[in-house]
C-alpha cells in the first residue's frame, strides 16, 4: 500500500476480504465478500465514486488534519466514508490496493450475517440518497426487471429469460469469487450455490429493514441515524 502512495494519491484503500475459516457461516460471509461486495466496490473505484472502508486504508495525516483532525469526524458513524470525502473535496486522488484486505469478524454466524448488513445498508441510506434504488443491482431484483423489458420488447418468455439471466449472474459470480480468493474457494461448489442463494434472497428483506427501522445497536450502545451519517445515542430514561 505504501508503493502506491505517490505524490498526488492522498488515500490508499484494499477490497475488504475474508479469510478461511469452518463452517457454513463464514462460507456465508465468503461468498458475499467475493461476490456482491467486490461487484459494486471495484465498479465505484474504476468509475471515480467514492467507494471506501476503514477496513483497510493508508491516509495522509496532514489532510486530516486540515479537515480539523479526527475529531472533526467524530460526530459520523461512518467515519471512514467522509474522512475519505474530505481528501477528496481537497482534489487528492484514490488508489486501490493490488492484494485483498482480510478482515474477519470476531464472531459470526448465519443469525448474525443479515444483521450486519441491516446495519451497513441502514449508514448507506442515511449517507447516500441514491442508495434507495440499491435493490434493482441485485441479481433477482435485475432479473426480473430485464426479463420484463425483454418480454415487452422481443416478446421472449419472461420465466425462461429470468432463469437464464440468474444462471449467468451466479455463474460470474462465482468466476469473480475465484478471482478475489486468488484461486478455488476452500468450500464445494454446492455450498457456493446455497449460499449464494440465501444471500440473494435475503437482498429484499435487508433492504426493506433497514428502511422500517433508522436505529443501530454498536457495541453497548444505541443510537439514532440521522440524514447526512451522524447520529445521536439513544439513552434510558
Amino acid at each position: 500500500m505504501t508503493n502506491q502512495m505517490t505524490e498526488k494519491v492522498g488515500l490508499v484503500h484494499g477490497l475488504p476480504y475474508v479469510a478461511d475459516r469452518q463452517g457454513f457461516a463464514a462460507t456465508l460471509e465468503q461468498v458475499y465478500f467475493g461476490t456482491s461486495h467486490p461487484r459494486s466496490y471495484i465498479s465505484a473505484n474504476v468509475t471515480g465514486f467514492k467507494c471506501v472502508t476503514g477496513m483497510s486504508c493508508l491516509m495522509r495525516k496532514d489532510i486530516l488534519d486540515q479537515a480539523g483532525g479526527l475529531i472533526a469526524f467524530a460526530q459520523y458513524i461512518a467515519e471512514d466514508y467522509f474522512m475519505a470525502k474530505a481528501i477528496a473535496d481537497r482534489g487528492w486522488k484514490f488508489s486501490m490496493a493490488t492484494q485483498v484486505a482480510m478482515q474477519n469478524s470476531g464472531s459470526y454466524s448465519i443469525a448474525q450475517f443479515p444483521v450486519r448488513m441491516i446495519r451497513w445498508a441502514k449508514l448507506r441510506i442515511n449517507m447516500l440518497p441514491g442508495t434507495v434504488c440499491e435493490p434493482i443491482s441485485e441479481c433477482f431484483m435485475a432479473s426480473l426487471i430485464i426479463g420484463w423489458a425483454a418480454h415487452q420488447v422481443f416478446h421472449w418468455n419472461i420465466v425462461v429469460f429470468f432463469l437464464c439471466h440468474c444462471l449467468a449472474w451466479f455463474i460470474s459470480d462465482y468466476i469473480q469469487l475465484r478471482g478475489v480468493q486468488g484461486g478455488p474457494p476452500s468450500f464445494s461448489k454446492l455450498d457456493y450455490a446455497v449460499a449464494w442463494f440465501i444471500r440473494e434472497s435475503m437482498t429484499i428483506r435487508i433492504f426493506l429493514s433497514a428502511l422500517w427501522d433508522p436505529t443501530i445497536s454498536w457495541r453497548t450502545g444505541r443510537y439514532r441515524l440521522r440524514c447526512g451519517g451522524t447520529a445521536e445515542e439513544i439513552l434510558d430514561v
